[in-house]
């Protein structure tokens, strides 16, 4: 273990970082067990660095169950032999370094898993030391729950417990029981272990539901959600016919990410909360106001189906004019795909032109103020997979299959060389990964788009290199044109500390040609992005705009 402290970086290496996402049972396996690793992650580091990200996060890693791949954590501070040992993490976090990486990790600090040690001695009694540490409930008079909230993967949010005979509360599945921070032993015991990662080298944690920690101490039932036009009235989950004012987004969240910014800043560490929440523009705001708590904060709004450039300069927009509205100097994340969601390319219909897609999306959203999280396989111009009911791995899916079909079909393992067996992410011949891979993301393996410079991951690599070392891109400013539904048009100016080239570019996000006048749109010479066929490359007369399918202009301003 390293264990020594050290200031705050003054460069605040987050503010404008691209943070690669590993989900680590998809991503390479180095043991041959059918299921990636911290060792095969440590082996394809120089391919994470050859696309000139600046960091990495890793999906959970700690020891766990696995009822939820790892989102249910049965131990804080040890890592889960499916994917290694301490030591292997040191290394990775070691050659990382070496490499030029960031290394952040996903901490779940909403709930455990009901194998816990702490779960387990709160549940034996109403009297022990940890009686208090989980969040518990007498029934009413009926026997039925306390309130009307409802699980995120199903059916109400409270399960019986016949030894304390109360109801305990969890926000996903009963086996991943709701931590009580309204308890002050529980807030320290955390504190304590995330400085137990943050000695050992860690450069920062995303934080998984970070507006989950708190609940309400009335436990008071949340009102019914009214749908907006175009939605169904009865949702397929009952989660999402409920207004989520008690079980969730509670104020008292904001203190306690106070503390941990005062742990991180002393170790130079950096944080991105997930808001889990698409409409959740005064969250983002409020969990990282005054540079005091999270440094970041992402959220669903742009992991939803809704794909028109409207839908972006919209929240991208609002979320600007707040911050400067309300003084909070808050500086967002975004992302256009995780674990969670069906794969962009899928989602946002982009499979007529896969890849002239995904360098669009790829220009558009590290083009946006702010830092970016790209998901694993990106990259390829993956799809989302399709996989039958039998091989379902997600509880979510299994439960709600087919109107939700879960998140397996993004998690599938990541394809490498189409001429190895298990398109070389295990190194077992034989091993059946532990989620099935599709023909097609087999001939996107990573061994043809290197063949290929005109592959997305030939541009991804050329853009994100030249936009490190633009600080337009990575901190300047940001104003939005008037665009239209379906074209997104924004200028990056300088910022003050370091002048320079500001920028116009404008994105098509349909798969046909497209003209748009722009009447305020800045006077620019046109400027040619690294490997972006000609074929997708717009040109300017005027204030009118020829735009190609997913066509992208870029102009230098002033």
């Amino acid at each position: 273990m390293r264990g020594a402290k050290h200031p705050a970086s003054p460069a605040a290496w987050w503010r404008g970082a691209v943070i690669y996402q590993i989900y680590p049972r998809s991503f390479a396996d180095a043991s041959g067990d059918g299921v990636g690793d911290i060792r095969g992650i440590t082996q394809r580091l120089p391919y994470i660095a050859s696309l000139n990200v600046d960091a990495i996060w890793l999906s959970p890693i700690f020891k766990s169950p696995m009822k939820d791949f790892g989102y249910d954590v049965q131990d804080y501070c040890a890592i889960d032999p499916l994917f290694g040992t301490l030591e292997d993490l040191d290394a990775c976090i070691a050659r990382a370094h070496d490499l030029g990486l960031k290394v952040m990790v996903d901490q779940v600090l909403s709930h455990t898993s009901d194998q816990h040690a702490w779960f387990q001695e709160s549940r034996s009694s109403r009297d022990n030391p940890r009686a208090d540490w989980y969040v518990w409930a007498d029934c009413q008079p009926d026997g039925t729950p306390p309130n009307n909230w409802q699980s995120v993967f199903g059916g109400s949010a409270w399960t019986w417990d016949a030894r304390r005979k109360q109801y305990y509360l969890h926000n996903f599945l009963a086996s991943q029981p709701d931590l009580n921070y309204h308890c002050p032993a529980v807030q320290a015991q955390l504190m304590d272990d995330l400085e137990f990662w943050l000695r050992r080298g860690l450069d920062g944690f995303r934080f998984d539901t970070a507006n989950y920690l708190h609940h309400d101490r009335q436990l008071r039932s949340n009102p019914a959600r009214v749908p907006v036009a175009g939605e169904p009235e009865t949702a397929a989950n009952p989660y999402d016919m409920q207004e989520h004012l008690y079980d969730k987004n509670r104020p008292e969240n904001v203190a306690f990410f106070e503390k941990v910014r005062a742990l991180m800043d002393q170790y130079g560490a950096a944080s991105v909360g997930e808001v889990g929440d698409a409409e959740a523009l005064p969250l983002m705001l409020e969990y990282t106001a005054g540079n005091k708590r999270l440094n970041m904060t992402y959220s669903f709004a742009f992991l939803g189906p809704d794909h028109r450039a409207s839908h972006i300069r919209r929240h991208a927009m609002e979320f600007e004019e707040a911050n400067q509205k309300t003084g909070a100097n808050s500086w967002p994340c975004w992302t256009i795909g995780n674990h969670d969601a069906t794969r962009v390319l899928t989602r946002w219909k982009g499979l007529r032109a896969p890849d002239d897609f995904v360098r669009m999306q790829l220009a558009m959203v590290c083009s946006l103020r702010g830092s970016v999280c790209w998901y694993q396989g990106d990259e390829l111009a993956l799809e989302d997979a399709e996989i039958p009911f039998e091989e379902l791995q997600d509880p979510r899916g299994i439960a709600f299959w087919p109107e939700d079909k879960g998140r397996d079909g993004c998690r599938t393992p990541m394809p490498w060389d189409s001429a190895q067996p298990t398109g070389g992410f295990s190194n077992g011949q034989a091993t059946k990964p532990w989620l099935p891979i599709p023909p097609q993301h087999l001939r996107n393996a990573v061994s043809s788009a290197e063949r290929n410079p005109q592959s997305p991951l030939a541009f991804v690599r050329a853009f994100l290199a030249w936009r490190r070392q633009d600080p337009t891109m990575v901190e300047g400013a940001i104003r939005f044109l008037q665009g239209t539904e379906e074209v997104l048009a924004l200028v990056r100016t300088p910022p003050t500390s370091n002048p320079g080239s500001g920028w116009l570019c404008v994105f098509n996000f349909t798969d046909e040609p497209l003209q748009v006048t722009l009447d305020d749109a800045p006077q620019s010479a046109a400027y040619v992005l690294g490997h972006l066929p000609l074929h997708q490359t717009g040109h300017r007369t005027g204030n009118g705009f020829d735009l190609p399918p997913y066509g992208i202009y870029w102009g230098a301003v002033g």
